[in-house]
């Protein structure tokens, strides 16, 4: 029976460890015939570090001493390759009760290790990104808050720097406010784009214009120490993806990986066309992609730090040297693009840095590429006074939104829902605009949109979000207003919704 076994390696030990007999699972597993291994030390199984450890030695002895030990470990095949083994080494005593060796059972379990391994970077990988999804929505959910807190302020600073004389005290503390909203919105932006909730501008952007137009820009932020090279194919495909948020991630790539090579060295910006197919490392939709990476030469980072990169407000950076914000927005863009963040990288040896983004063919138009707008706050005049409606379910928001209109000359009918609004619209003989927020309770800001679109089609409306949900059907027919707005955003959005119903009217 023992020598019809071919799933487990059974065989005899002398007391010293030299082996007495082999049976066909041996021989399968190990490699050896009988003749080759009979009279040979264990030993010769193991690992040359196992060996130089004592390993063998110490397994027998806690045999003989315990009567069994059980144990997991690498072996070593005739041929030379590893196998993961699982052995029990049982003792055998004589009727005296003396040792007289040892019986010895192996099982190759190698295939259940790997499939074990895979299984645990499945959870992993689940875990990340139920972690990464939970934070997300978290982070989505504080931004949405913060920029309705930020609106708020804004738009209060911006009213009093406007009655406050220009060589005022006041008005410069008034200013430092201002850039300090700026700042607050451009923090928000990122965790929204770190939730994937931000607003995105989704066009064919050209990659190799878009660096080469920022090139100049990228040298002078990183310093002469740090020499950059690009590497781009003749034929490059575009991409599908907002062009001035590309910009800044590459920008805050650029800047992390300046950071990490504090005495210089190169930096390198590249990208190429791919097909991927279902068994593709990025785990993506099968089709065409580019692939557009950043690679440095600085310390890289060690698995605990990797594991947190794209998580928001993490830094290795020091106390006032990072916002912890850069890859986690960066992550946020690549994902809304239907695309992937994928960071490699190890102590020692650098980083690279890839976001593998939707392709389109190359013969597509010039990228659109932008600098986010930097409002300067001056009087706005409107062709004349409106009658608005203003819809929001935050008071603060509402009471400022309406403040603003107001102070440009317009009347105003501020309420706190979209059944208010629907209601207000039946009764009212003569509403020149709706200005209404998306994230409200019970219906929403695009579902107010629909039904207004249907009822009162003339009716020229500005959605403002902070959020990038909005299906563009359900939002058909209005003119879209990111918070935190200003009043010049404000104002311009009134007049695109009033220009763009006069050309449809």
């Amino acid at each position: 029976m023992i020598e019809s076994i071919t799933d487990y390696a059974i065989f005899m030990l002398d007391r010293d460890g030299h082996v007495a007999s082999w049976n066909h699972g041996a021989a399968r597993i190990k490699g050896y015939q009988p003749e080759e291994i009979v009279g040979k030390h264990v030993s010769t199984f193991y690992t040359q570090a196992d060996r130089d450890a004592g390993l063998p030695q110490t397994n027998l002895m806690q045999a003989a001493a315990e009567g069994r030990v059980e144990s997991e470990g690498w072996r070593v095949r005739k041929d030379g390759s590893r196998f993961r083994a699982h052995v029990v080494v049982d003792r055998i005593l004589d009727d005296d009760g003396e040792l007289v060796g040892f019986a010895k059972i192996s099982r190759d379990v190698t295939e259940q290790r790997n499939a074990a391994m895979e299984l645990d970077r499945a959870r992993e990988a689940l875990f990340q990104a139920q972690k990464t999804e939970a934070i997300g929505k978290l982070t989505g959910g504080v931004a949405h808050d913060f920029n309705n807190l930020l609106m708020v302020i804004q738009s209060c600073l911006d009213m009093m720097d406007l009655k406050l004389p220009q060589d005022s005290q006041l008005r410069k503390l008034v200013q430092n406010g201002q850039s300090a909203v700026q700042r607050g919105a451009a923090l928000t932006q990122r965790m929204l784009a770190f939730a994937r909730k931000q607003e995105l501008r989704v066009a064919r952007v050209d990659i190799v214009s878009l660096v080469a137009n920022m090139t100049e820009l990228l040298r002078r932020s990183l310093g002469p120490l740090v020499n950059i090279t690009t590497l781009f194919p003749v034929a490059l495909n575009a991409v599908k993806t907002d062009a001035n948020q590309l910009e800044l991630a590459l920008m805050n790539l650029a800047v992390n990986a300046r950071d990490a090579m504090p005495e210089g060295g190169e930096l390198t910006i590249a990208a190429r066309n791919v097909t991927i197919d279902t068994s593709h490392s990025t785990r993506l939709e099968p089709g065409d992609y580019v692939c557009l990476s950043v690679t440095d030469e600085g310390d890289g980072m060690d698995e605990e730090t990797l594991l947190k990169a794209t998580e928001p407000f993490f830094t290795t950076k020091g106390v006032g040297k990072g916002t912890g914000l850069g890859l986690s927005m960066v992550h946020g863009l690549a994902e809304q693009s239907g695309g992937r963040l994928v960071i490699k990288s190890s102590k020692g040896f650098g980083t690279r840095v890839e976001m593998w983004l939707p392709s389109v063919k190359s013969e597509a138009a010039a990228p659109v590429v932008g600098t986010p707008k930097l409002s300067l706050v001056n009087p706005v005049h409107v062709p004349r006074p409106l009658h608005i409606v203003v819809v929001d379910d935050d008071p603060l928001v509402l009471n400022i939104t309406g403040a603003v209109l107001q102070d440009q000359g317009h009347r105003v009918i501020e309420l706190a829902s979209a059944e208010e609004a629907l209601r207000v619209l039946e009764n009212q003989d003569r509403v020149d605009l709706l200005i209404t927020d998306h994230a409200m309770p019970g219906m929403t800001g695009a579902q107010l949109v629909e039904e207004v679109n249907i009822r009162w089609p003339a009716l020229p409306i500005v959605l403002a979000t902070g959020y990038a949900e909005i299906p563009t059907d359900l939002s058909d027919g209005a003119t879209r207003l990111a918070k935190p707005y200003d009043r010049a955003d404000l104002a311009e959005a009134i007049t695109k919704a009033m220009d763009d119903r006069s050309v449809q009217a």
